[in-house]
Order: structure tokens, then C-alpha cells, then sequence
């Protein structure tokens, strides 16, 4: 009976929060004891060493600045293309292959983006002197070259004149209308030319003009002398045999 005394005194709120504090209080210097005797930390306070001779050198060579002159030069925009250069770059493209065609998203009324047309990079320092190569050749390849539609009656008339005539080499035609890509190249050749309708005939890379100034020049004889100068041959031989005739 004498320990119930004790007991209910042992668990009164007071004394149970004083022996909570107290135990904390052991637990936080046993574990000081223990950081500090038994397991010190690794502090140090000697001075480092110095780095080795050259040490900064080495490391500066390993990311080393570059020099003004050694930077890439800036990207060169593209060239932009004269209404002649585009025409004779454009007249390229499609003598190159048959299957060359402009895409439909192509806008008929703005330049003509030189990539589309062209087979080398437009960015590169001789892109200039590539072009002026290109349209050279293009005109000597193709000093005649005849723009139609395939069932048209003027058509059909220019096409006889240069035949009559039995070129070499032979006039470059093509029939606009049979093209898959007949709704953006007709208005792209009429702002290229100054033409408001096919067909449109080039000598030497240059329009001739409309219907009436092509039978015009062919009565007078100026047309044969501008298919000349532009390097097409008429044929003698066969103006001989119909001479004859």
C-alpha cells in the first residue's frame, strides 16, 4: 500500500514533463560526446598546396580562345535573280529534265526562289559566276525556244515557220497547256516575258514579241537573222533542194 503513493505522485504532469526534459538532455550530450571523441570530423585548416608549375597554363590550353580571324564567317544570303537570270534559270530546269516541275505552292507573281531552280548551293562566293555560267549555256544549248499550247492555231503556225527553217539545234519547245504544272508557269512566264498570252518565242534568251511581230519579222527576214546571231544554223541544204524545186 505504501507505493501507491508514489505512483500517482510519479505520474503527475509536472514531474512527467521534467524527466522527458531531463532524458533529452542526456541523449543530446551523449551524442555530442560521440561526434566529438569518438568520431571527430575530418576538419582541416592547413593551407592548401600550390598548384604545380605551369598547372594554369595546362589548364588554359585545354579550352583555349579562339583567335578574331579563326571565327566561320557569317552565312551569305542567297543571290537574288534578275527577271533574265530567272527566266533563263528557269528555262534551264525545265530543258534539264521532263519531269522538272514547279510546285503548285510556287506564288506565279514574286521571284522565284533560286533553289528551286538551281542545282548548286546559292550561298556559296562563286554562286554569282555559277548563274552567268548557267544562262550561257542555257541560250547556246537553246539559242530558239517556243512556249505553246498544244492545241492552238498560232501555235501550230510558229511551229511550222521553225521547222520550215530545219534548225540545228532543234527549237526547244513546250506545250505549257500539257504541263502538270500549266497554272503556275503561264502566269510566271507572263511576268517574266511582259506576254499576256502563249505561245511566246525566245531567241537568245530574248521574246520576240506577240503573233503579228513574229509573221512581221518572218516576211521582212529579220526573224532568220535573229535565229542566226543567237547560234542556230538553218539548214542550207534543204533551202537548196526546194530552190531547185
Amino acid at each position: 500500500m505504501s507505493l501507491l503513493p508514489w505512483l500517482i505522485d510519479s505520474l503527475h504532469p509536472r514531474k512527467l514533463r521534467l524527466r522527458a526534459t531531463l532524458l533529452c538532455l542526456l541523449s543530446l550530450v551523449s551524442l555530442t560526446s560521440y561526434i566529438c571523441l569518438i568520431s571527430p570530423p575530418a576538419l582541416s585548416f592547413d593551407r592548401p598546396p600550390h598548384p604545380p608549375p605551369h598547372g594554369w597554363r595546362n589548364l588554359a590550353a585545354e579550352f583555349p580562345v579562339p583567335h578574331p580571324g579563326h571565327f566561320p564567317p557569317p552565312q551569305r544570303p542567297d543571290v537574288s535573280l534578275s527577271p533574265e537570270q530567272e527566266l533563263g534559270a528557269l528555262t534551264a530546269f525545265m530543258a534539264a529534265l521532263p519531269q522538272n516541275v514547279i510546285p503548285s505552292n510556287i506564288d506565279p507573281s514574286l521571284p522565284i526562289d533560286p533553289q528551286l531552280v538551281l542545282d548548286f548551293d546559292t550561298r556559296s562566293p562563286e554562286a554569282e559566276d555559277e548563274i552567268a555560267d548557267i544562262i550561257v549555256d542555257v541560250w547556246t544549248n537553246n539559242p530558239v525556244v517556243l512556249f505553246t499550247k498544244l492545241r492552238s492555231a498560232i501555235s501550230r503556225e510558229i511551229k511550222a515557220i521553225l521547222q520550215d527553217m530545219d534548225l540545228k539545234p532543234p527549237p526547244t519547245v513546250f506545250d505549257v497547256d500539257q504541263r502538270a504544272d500549266a497554272e503556275v508557269l503561264t502566269p510566271l512566264l507572263f511576268r517574266l516575258t511582259n506576254a499576256t498570252e502563249l505561245p511566246i518565242l525566245l531567241i537568245g534568251g530574248k521574246p520576240v514579241g506577240s503573233m503579228d511581230v513574229i509573221r512581221e519579222s518572218h516576211t521582212a527576214g529579220t526573224l532568220k537573222s535573229l535565229i542566226i546571231q543567237a547560234g542556230a544554223v538553218l539548214d542550207s541544204s534543204k533551202r537548196a533542194r526546194k530552190g531547185r524545186r
